[in-house]
């Protein structure tokens, strides 16, 4: 028995006449964990000199090699840094999916690949000077790490650009694009959803920049201020005792601050991971209820 024409014609342009469930289909596959990843690698670096900052702060001695000392230092600063930048991309990452959905559809996992690339390495060289400027007093006391070491001065020059370059590219800036991020998204909301896109999957991406926002503003936001007048006071150009000793007390405070980062990013971790739980589950109805339709009309016309 022949099928009639109309039910092969249904079959043909059924891709067609539903573009809008693959639109949001493609649309989820497009997120991916790619930059998350990145940034629990810069998690775990930190993390795993934890164990050495924690014996050195109750013993008070450091009875490793000096390179071990400037490589816990280093990875301090790499792991803040390495985060901020990753934070801001998986806000900016999931605001551009939000209101591109269709230009997101032609995103490559190979962009993930290079921006991840381009992060780490000039986070990575941005850095090195915060050891470097460390590392002059090691020889003279090798007990001594971390707080403890002594600090070589710079030149005004140098000063000014170091400061200005860790302010603004490593927190001025993300602060601009989270926030525009954030507000962005929350406009989303009150605008009507497009046919392929459902509320819900503006509230995930809400949420997610939510986090994001919260986790810098908590985390690094009250080292960057201090930071400015810690390093003046280093230098001694500030010279006010109240001030000075505001800033060397709220400064411990402020890197463990900054160390939060650490626990507060696996609550984006999970939050990342229930979506993909819920893609996964919307993904595997929908194939089931594909194979069924096709059985069904293929046992119709047997």
């Amino acid at each position: 028995m022949q099928p009639p024409t109309s039910s092969y014609s249904s079959l043909v342009f059924w891709p067609t006449v539903q573009p809008c469930g693959f639109c949001a289909a493609s649309s989820a596959r497009k997120i991916k964990p790619f930059f998350m990843i990145n940034l629990s690698v810069a998690d775990l670096a930190h993390v795993l000199s934890l164990p050495l900052r924690i014996y050195y702060y109750i013993s008070h001695h450091w009875p490793f090699q000096k390179a071990l000392c400037l490589l816990c230092f280093y990875l301090k600063y790499l792991n803040m840094y390495a985060s901020i930048c990753f934070l801001t991309c998986i806000s900016l990452q999931r605001c551009f999916f939000l209101l591109k959905p269709f230009r997101a559809r032609n995103w490559k996992r190979r962009y993930d690949v290079g921006i991840s690339a381009a992060i780490w390495i000039i986070v990575g060289t941005a850095c090195l000077p915060f050891p470097l400027l460390r590392s002059t007093y090691l020889d003279n006391n090798n007990e001594s790490c971390f707080a403890d070491l002594g600090y070589k001065k710079m030149n005004a020059v140098a000063l000014v650009v170091m400061i200005t370059v860790a302010e603004l590219a490593g927190f001025v800036v993300p602060v601009v694009i989270i926030a525009w991020c954030t507000w962005k998204t929350i406009i989303s909301l009150r605008q009507p959803p497009m046919a392929f896109q459902g509320i819900s999957e503006r509230q995930k991406a809400l949420r997610m920049v939510f986090m994001c926002a919260a986790v810098f503003f908590i985390c690094f936001t009250p080292y960057h201020i201090n930071f400015i007048f810690y390093t003046m006071v280093k230098e001694t150009i500030i010279s006010s005792c109240p001030i000075v000793q505001s800033t060397l007390y709220f400064h411990p405070f402020c890197l463990c601050l900054a160390s939060l980062c650490c626990l507060l990013d696996p609550i984006l971790y999970y939050f990342m991971a229930s979506e993909f739980r819920d893609q996964l589950s919307r993904h595997g109805s929908s194939t089931k209820a594909k194979l069924h339709q096709t059985k069904t009309i293929s046992t119709q016309y047997a």
